[in-house]
């Protein structure tokens, strides 16, 4: 399950005032939905909170009231000049329950010399158990030479993971580096 757990309070107050009391008060607020049941409004401990979300796909176990809620970051809206969190929304999850999420691509190794890498996306959509999301793929590199490429479907998938992208997708792909003559250089610049 999570180890990630916040304690949380329920809100009553909304709109813009109140939310600027709340993270004065080094809060944020929050909302949790899904499964059809009615929105749950809350605010989370600033610090704690902003820790718990660095990671991409955070799970984390939010207790209210006696009450736990185990929830997945669905969206973090951010200040867009300070950085700050203003507002996360959850969404509630149960364990054993399938969940879509993008993980991050991450590339590992060093290609052949002479070779340059154009990574083509860097999110993969994949459906996972929603207490055992990967944190990351890996993709290794080592050795990959021009006019080589990597497709979604040639990822390594953690056990019980499924890809949802087309399994066509470029991912990564490896050209030669575009060398110009000085020659030509020196008669383009006269």
């Amino acid at each position: 399950m999570s180890d990630l757990n916040l304690i949380g309070e329920t809100r009553n107050e909304f709109g813009k005032g109140a939310a600027r009391r709340i993270r004065r008060a080094a809060q944020i607020p929050a909302v949790i939905y899904g499964h059809g049941a009615a929105p749950l409004h809350l605010v989370l401990p600033e610090r704690a909170t902003v820790r718990a979300i660095r990671a991409a796909n955070a799970l984390l176990t939010i207790t209210i009231d006696g009450e736990e809620h185990l929830a997945l970051v669905k969206d973090i809206q951010r200040d867009p000049v300070l950085q700050i969190v203003e507002h996360i929304d959850l969404l509630t999850v149960k364990k054993g329950e399938k969940v879509i999420v993008d993980v991050p691509v991450v590339l590992v190794g060093e290609p052949a010399p002479a070779t340059v890498v154009n990574q083509e996306e860097v999110v993969v959509s994949l459906s996972a158990d929603a207490t055992h999301l990967p944190a990351r793929i890996e993709v290794n590199i080592e050795g990959l030479a021009a006019g080589q490429h990597v497709l979604a479907g040639d990822l390594v998938l953690p056990a019980g993971v499924e890809l949802v992208n087309e399994a066509d997708l470029l991912i990564v792909h490896f050209a030669e580096p575009v060398v110009v003559a000085e020659a030509e250089t020196e008669a383009a610049a006269e």
